[in-house]
């Protein structure tokens, strides 16, 4: 058997084994968040496609902050316009030809060019890309950019960042070894590419003769197939990686911000069980009535207790955190040195997701583990009650994740279901209820001032 036809057999075991692999890890994370409570997002279609355009795709709530915004925008780029010729590549691989595309261009004319004009900005991006992953290696373990370093980001968190920064620089690497091997291979007639010249690629033209050209034929050869199966076995790495790293945001960011509330920043949603009760209160005729002969009262439950009470919209927001830190950078509460991270609770709403996942795996339903979201282990209740509700974390997102809403529900369910609030929010709760207001003196009494001499 052939080399070509063994690599050809290599290749498409290997590929079909990572897509099914990694296929079955999206599919349990999709099961995951449907664990959430249903909650309805199909209103205006239109403004929400503007939204993806603009905040996904645009990347315009990155740009606040110039500077790392215009280096996470060379990364993200370069990975979009790398698939076309990551397409190429697959077609290679399946079907055991050589730059397939070019082939079918033809060494001259519009479509030949517009090839060259392509692979040419990949590089250019890949080499912008290169450059933006240095920079932000070095700003996470040289510089130690605080929000990149806090204590929720110690371990695996720390270590998932950096990974996934390695892998692009491999990736990198073995592209332009890829492209100057065989830049310089096809100079001298002996491409796996019929035909002879040069591509005139952008940077592998001028660097693959640097680093190449005295290399004989053969080593030029292994070098390129090097490249080729470095950059193809790393782009598999990051298909299989990416749904157990926090990376998982570059698929997940369009739908997160598809999905994301078009309501007021400050809008706190109702608890449509609260709005029913004091309904029926209000109503004499219901307020006092008793169930229905045979059946049982309905025993409402309260915000949130653990991830299953949350809505899928909540799931799919913990899943889309990159852990940027931008949300806890402006948290006021956390800037003031109290334990609340934003970025922590959607990480803590990640990690007992999973592990109620494992949870119903094993048993087939859920099994009461006597864990909650509400823990020490998770998010405390020091967590919960730091939250001034000012919604700086909902703002800073470049994704329009909303962690309020977690805190929110958690903090509902910690008061309502639990009765744990300190004693200044009880008397306040009392007199809201009494006077309807948070002081202490009724509503007839409280514009008495007016009269005041």
């Amino acid at each position: 058997m052939e080399l070509a036809h063994i690599q050809m057999i290599a290749f498409a075991v290997i590929t079909i084994g990572v897509f099914a692999f990694a296929g079955k890890k999206y599919l349990q994370i999709y099961k995951n968040i449907n664990l959430g409570k249903p909650e309805d997002f199909s209103d205006n279609p239109s403004e929400r496609i503007k939204r993806v355009l603009l905040i996904a795709f645009g990347q315009k709530k990155m740009f606040k902050d110039f500077g790392p915004a215009i280096m996470h925008f060379a990364v993200y780029a370069a990975f979009l316009v790398t698939q076309i010729e990551l397409i190429e590549i697959f077609i290679d691989g399946f079907s055991g030809n050589h730059r397939f595309l070019l082939q079918l261009f033809g060494n001259e004319g519009f479509l030949h060019g517009l090839y060259v004009f392509v692979v040419s900005f990949i590089e250019l991006l890949s080499v912008l890309a290169f450059i933006a992953t240095i920079i932000f290696l070095a700003r996470r373990n040289l510089l130690k950019v605080p929000r990149l370093v806090r204590s929720e980001m110690n371990g695996w968190p720390k270590l998932d960042a950096n990974i996934i920064l390695f892998i692009e620089i491999f990736l990198v690497i073995f592209i332009f070894m890829m492209n100057g091997a065989d830049e310089v291979l096809y100079n001298q007639g002996a491409s796996h590419f019929a035909g002879s010249g040069s591509f005139n690629f952008l940077i592998s033209s001028k660097l693959g003769p640097l680093l190449f050209g005295g290399l004989s034929v053969d080593a030029l050869h292994i070098i390129e197939r090097i490249g080729w199966w470095g950059h193809i076995l790393g782009v598999l790495t990051f298909i299989v990686y990416l749904p157990f790293s926090k990376h998982l945001h570059i698929m997940l960011a369009f739908p997160t911000v598809y999905f994301s509330s078009l309501k007021p920043q400050g809008y706190l949603n109702n608890m449509e069980v609260v709005t029913k009760e004091i309904k029926l209160m209000m109503n004499p005729e219901t307020a006092f009535a008793a169930p229905a002969e045979g059946a049982e009262a309905e025993i409402p439950s309260f915000g949130a207790k653990d991830v299953q009470d949350l809505s899928w919209k909540n799931l799919l927001e913990a899943y889309t955190c990159t852990e940027c830190g931008r949300c806890t950078e402006q948290c006021p509460a956390s800037q003031t040195g109290k334990k609340l991270s934003p970025r922590k609770i959607m990480m803590d709403t990640r990690d007992r997701l999973e592990e109620v996942a494992i949870n119903i795996s094993k048993n087939g339903a859920f099994v009461d583990d006597g864990k909650s979201l509400i823990s020490d282990e998770y998010v405390s209740v020091e967590e919960l009650r730091a939250c001034t509700t000012c919604n700086a974390c909902v703002e800073a997102c470049p994704v329009t994740i909303r962690p309020l809403d977690i805190i929110m529900q958690l903090r509902r369910n910690l008061i309502l279901e639990q009765s744990n609030s300190p004693e200044e929010w009880n008397a306040m709760f009392s007199n809201i209820e009494n006077n309807g207001a948070p002081w202490q003196f009724s509503q007839q009494d409280r514009a008495n001032w007016i009269s005041e001499e």
